[in-house]
C-alpha cells in the first residue's frame, strides 16, 4: 500500500504541540496521564459537556484536519476504547443499580464515529475497528481500501485512554492517554507537486513473536516523525509491518 501522509496531529497529557512531541520523541517516557483532557473549545458547551474524555481526544486532533464543510470518510481506531465508560457501567451492574440507557449507548465502539458524524454534519462513511497491538496498521489498511474505492482523502484517528486500575492486569499496552489523526491521501504519480509525505505500508510473515513493545505503534510512529527515521518495523504475532518512506 502506498500512500501521502497529508497532515497529521496528535494529543497526550502534556503533549499537544510540535515542540512537545519533539522533546518526547527524542526521549520518550511515559507522561503523567492525570484527569487532562482537551478544552475542545470550538464545539458549544452543551455539545462538549456530552463528550467522554476519550471523545474529546478524538475531536481535537481530528477537527483541524477537515475543512469547513469537507466531506471525509472516517476510520476511528482503538483496540479497548471507552474503558472508563463500561467499567463503570459494569460497577453499576455489580452494585445492582439500574443501567443508563444513554451510557450504555455511548459505550460502543462506534460511539464516538458517530458523534463526530453529527458534529461535523458529515454524511460519508464511517468505521470503528478495534484490533491487537497493531490495530493502527490495521487502520491504515481500511482507509488504503476507501482510497482504491475513489475517496479522495480519508480521516485517521487512533485514540487510547488510560483504562481504570481495575484493567491493569489485562491490558498493558496503554502506557498513557493519547490520540493521533491523520490526513491520508492517495498517490498521484504524475503528480510531484502533491503535499505530504509518501509512505509505503507492506506486511510480511513473522516468527510469531508476539512480546509487548515497549510504546504502542502509533507511538512509535509519532517519534519516526521526529527522528526522521525512513523505515519503521512494528511486529505483532506472525504480522510484521514495515513502513517505508518514498522519496
Amino acid at each position: 500500500m502506498e500512500f501521502r501522509i497529508e497532515q497529521w496531529r496528535a494529543w497526550a497529557p502534556g503533549l499537544d504541540s510540535d515542540e512537545a512531541w519533539q522533546a518526547w520523541a527524542r526521549e520518550p517516557v511515559s507522561v503523567e496521564d492525570g484527569d487532562a483532557q482537551p478544552s475542545c473549545d470550538f464545539l458549544p458547551a452543551m455539545q462538549r459537556r456530552r463528550l467522554s474524555r476519550l471523545a474529546r481526544m478524538t475531536m481535537h486532533v481530528a477537527w483541524p484536519l477537515c475543512g469547513d464543510d469537507e466531506q471525509l470518510p472516517l476510520v476511528f481506531a482503538s483496540r479497548h476504547g471507552e474503558t472508563p465508560r463500561t467499567f463503570a457501567l459494569l460497577s453499576d451492574v455489580a452494585d445492582e443499580q439500574p443501567l443508563s440507557p444513554t451510557q450504555f449507548g455511548l459505550s460502543v465502539h462506534n460511539a464516538i464515529a458517530g458523534q463526530w458524524s453529527i458534529l461535523r454534519g458529515q454524511r460519508g462513511e464511517s468505521t470503528s475497528i478495534a484490533g491487537e497491538a497493531d490495530t493502527f496498521e490495521h487502520a491504515m489498511v481500511e482507509a488504503a481500501t476507501l482510497l482504491a474505492d475513489g475517496a479522495r482523502s480519508v480521516l485517521v484517528v487512533m485514540a487510547e485512554e488510560r483504562p481504570p486500575a481495575a484493567y491493569d492486569e489485562w491490558i498493558d499496552d496503554v502506557p498513557f492517554s493519547y490520540a493521533l489523526a491523520l490526513r491520508v491521501g492517495g498517490i498521484d504519480t504524475g503528480n510531484d507537486a502533491q503535499a505530504g509525505v509518501r509512505w509505503q505500508l507492506r506486511l510480511e510473515s513473522g516468527r510469531g513473536d508476539s512480546a509487548t513493545a515497549t510504546w504502542p505503534h502509533a507511538l512509535d510512529w509519532i517519534r519516526a516523525q521526529h527522528t526522521q527515521g525512513d523505515t519503521l518495523v512494528h511486529t505483532w504475532k506472525t504480522r510484521r509491518w514495515i513502513w517505508q518512506r518514498i522519496p
